[in-house]
């Protein structure tokens, strides 16, 4: 589960993917339809790696949670954020119980749950196996060419 370059834009609908880097700004290409524009430094930008949920005991990034939630879910979409909140609450508890219910809002919640399906529909959530998979592949190609060089 790879939530790099993935961000958010305050004032923007959806998710974008960090494409290219200008001179005064960023271009993006949005996860839901693939259209690219810019984005300023005067944009309120939020990288979803950054992001943390708060829980009783400390802050669990917002990678750990999507990994529970995927888990829970079997690897397929979660509730639409536009549910009833009781059914988005009793998903997020079931993948993260201990989160904290004074500061985690409801329209946090429906964000969250708007965004894991923007990123399962663009298929950036995989599951752990997949990615210990991922990663041995990597190291392998990383080997051979290391000793190719040597």
């Amino acid at each position: 589960m790879n939530l790099s370059g993935i961000i958010s834009i305050a004032g923007k609908p959806g998710l974008y993917k960090v494409v290219a880097q200008g001179k005064n700004n960023i271009i993006v290409e949005g996860l839901a339809d693939g259209k690219k524009s810019p984005a300023y430094s005067t944009d309120r930008i939020s990288a979803l790696e950054d992001i943390s949920i708060y829980t009783y005991e400390e802050d669990v990034p917002l990678k750990e949670v999507y990994k529970a939630l995927f888990e829970k879910l079997n690897g397929e979409a979660g509730p639409s954020h536009k549910e009833n909140i009781s059914v988005l609450k009793e998903a997020l508890e079931n993948a993260l119980p201990n989160y904290d219910q004074e500061r985690v809002y409801d329209s946090d919640i429906k964000k969250l749950f708007q965004w894991y399906n923007l990123c399962h529909n663009a298929g950036l959530l995989t599951s752990t196996e997949s990615e210990e998979n991922e990663n041995t592949e990597e190291k392998t190609s990383e080997d051979k060419e290391n000793s190719e060089e040597a």
